[in-house]
């Protein structure tokens, strides 16, 4: 398993987001409410809410009561501006329109119009004025709903302003914007917060501005720009705090407020937003401070590209990381690029009130991360499993434990070094080979060589040494590879004087099982070589090759054999020169096969110092 395998798991993700099905953009809005949430509530002495609530049916019955009643109750608010965020587009049944009509031409009150599938009147209000500018008209720019209620003609010709009321929805139910243009019948009808803000600057008329993909802005002359989308919606600010009165209470409305009035009763209409349920008159109060503190909640189309360009490039860098890192300082990295993405979110809102996603970059950092972490444990895991199995045959179960827990110890592919090599072989075997063949037992000459050569592994391995093979009842090995061993030299010499003492045991072993006599030839020779792994691509073992080698395996031949039969274990010169703590006696010199010069060999004599003092070494 490669590390680009978690290119295709970045690439489905960042499809996945292009896609954005519902739980990953209801999990983005989500974060956008919590960032509502983390403001600082705001109040307004300004905006005020008259609630019609249970106390106001307990005092003038059955709602709607008649309009009569609400035009005497709000004459007293002679000094304010009145906009009800109620729909007045069924005749009274009292037959007070004209007398609530003639209240409100008195005031500056503004009433709700709201987009539906009918109109209920071939009556048109007044517009207010429009200048436009851009490319397209603004009407061209928004589609056109398909109708429009009214409040009844009477009471439309009376006021200063009207508005709709319509908000829009987003994917999971919650109101978090609204458009400040409704096109119907291709005329210009202003959102109803929008209208208030109008009336309350003392402006007549409205200015937008377009492009080829929509709308910029909507702008009150007397009043700073305000940026919409393309469709002419703004995100509203909801955290705001406002006075609230019941209709029942009306006197104690200061003076010069902006008073909206809606219903709060059981049964009222309650919609969800990010700061929990609110009633659409709560929506409107919060749209119209948003727009006078000039709050401008700014999520641009381009910001996703900028999104996913971040979550590719980190995503690569966390990918890169891993690859040079342990798990653990990756990890550490990556929760740090994960906090530091949420801190940069929250960041530009609470400074510049812009909306950017750090949900799916973080989702994408923890899969990234996951991946990219369960492959870099997977292939350590095979490095170590190959480890084992390459070395575990070869080397003492302590030595493979230091290669598996950092293989960087062993270089592999070819790495020039001096090492020590040995040869042993046992010499006498072709009477021992006689006799099982005499006996019909080839059998047990395999189990007396492998019992044999198992007893010299142990010597071997327990001194530090690699095993390089097994050549019939032969055994190479060489130290200071995978592993350094220091005194390559003098480890493989104790080896060699342990072997010998380990065969005198194992020849009065033998002698009892009625066996012909052994002994064993070992030759030892220190040199440069170039070690690691041998072989095809297919098919490759871990051993050693060069000159020094093949002089160790001439030696070999010429130990405890011919003139020399008494010498169970030869020595080079070059070995001979390494050694500290033990003591050599010359033996004489013999040409080699492949050497033109002489060389002088030497055989062990005895320890300086004890053997565990070596080994530590």
């Amino acid at each position: 398993m490669k590390m680009w395998h978690t290119l295709v798991t970045l690439a489905l993700l960042i499809a996945l987001r292009i896609s954005d099905p519902f739980l990953l953009e209801s999990s983005r809005l989500s974060f956008f409410d919590y960032l509502q949430r983390e403001q600082e509530p705001v109040t307004s002495e300004q905006i005020v809410l008259v609630d019609i609530d249970e106390k106001t049916l307990d005092k003038f019955g059955q709602y709607p009561f008649p309009r009569k009643i609400i035009a005497d109750e709000v004459s007293i608010l002679n000094h304010s501006i009145v906009a009800f965020n109620i729909l007045f587009s069924e005749p009274d049944r009292s037959g007070g329109d004209k007398y609530f009509s003639d209240i409100l031409f008195d005031m500056n009150a503004l009433v709700a119009i709201a987009p539906t599938h009918r109109t209920n009147t071939d009556f048109r209000p007044q517009k207010p004025g429009l200048a436009q500018f851009g490319e397209l008209e603004v009407t061209q720019a928004l589609p056109s709903v398909p109708g429009m209620l009214f409040a009844r003609p009477e009471i439309m010709n009376s006021l200063v302003g009207y508005g709709t009321i319509s908000s829009e929805k987003d994917v999971d139910g919650i109101v978090r914007r609204t458009a400040l243009i409704t096109n119907f019948e291709n005329n210009f009808y202003p959102a109803f917060a929008l209208d208030i803000l109008r009336v309350a600057a003392g402006d007549i008329s409205y200015q937008t501005k377009t492009d080829e993909y929509g709308v910029q802005f909507v702008r009150i002359p007397k009043f700073k720009v305000i940026d919409t989308d393309n469709q002419s919606n703004v995100n509203i600010a909801f955290w705001n705090e406002f006075k609230r009165y019941s209709f029942t209470q009306l006197e104690d409305v200061p003076e010069n407020s902006i008073v909206i009035v809606g219903a709060t009763f059981a049964g009222s209409t309650i919609l969800s937003t990010p700061l929990g349920s609110m009633y659409p008159h709560d929506i409107q109060a919060n749209l119209l401070k948003t727009m006078i503190d000039g709050i401008t909640i700014t999520r641009k189309p381009e910001f996703l590209f900028y999104e996913l360009a971040i979550s590719f490039v980190v995503s690569l860098l966390i990918i890169g990381i891993l690859l040079y890192v342990p798990i653990i300082l990756g990890a550490i990295i990556s929760i740090a690029l994960i906090v530091s993405t949420f801190v940069a979110a929250t960041y530009f809102f609470a400074t510049s009130y812009v909306l950017l996603d750090p949900i799916f970059p973080i989702l994408t950092f923890i899969l990234i991360f996951s991946h990219a972490s369960f492959v870099q444990f997977y292939n350590n895991f095979k490095q170590k499993q190959m480890i084992k199995g390459q070395f575990g045959t070869y080397l003492s179960p302590d030595m493979v434990d230091i290669l598996v827990k950092d293989p960087s110890l062993m270089k592999l592919g070819g790495d020039r070094r001096e090492m020590t090599f040995l040869f042993m072989d046992i010499c006498g075997f072709t009477p021992i080979s006689e006799h099982y063949k005499n006996n019909d037992d080839p059998e047990g000459l395999v189990n007396l060589i492998n019992e044999y050569l198992n007893e010299m592994t142990k010597i071997i391995l327990k001194n530090g040494g690699t095993i390089d093979k097994y050549m019939g009842d032969c055994i190479m090995a060489f130290w200071n590879a995978p592993l350094p061993c220091e005194n390559h030299a003098e480890m493989a010499v104790l080896s060699a004087m342990e072997i010998e003492e380990k065969t005198n045991e194992l020849k009065e072993l033998y002698s009892e099982r009625g066996l012909p006599d052994i002994n064993v030839g070992t030759g030892i020779n220190t040199g440069d070589c170039i070690v690691g792994n041998m072989g095809s691509e297919t098919r490759f073992d871990y051993s050693v090759i060069g000159d020094a080698v093949n002089l160790a395996a001439r030696l070999e031949a010429t130990a405890a054999r011919g003139e020399y039969i008494d010498h169970k274990t030869i020595i080079s010169s070059f070995t001979k020169e390494r050694l500290v703590n033990i003591e050599t006696e010359v033996i004489g010199e013999i040409k080699v096969k492949g050497k033109d010069d002489l060389i002088t060999i030497y055989k062990p004599k005895r320890i300086k110092n004890v053997t565990e003092e070596i080994r530590k070494r």
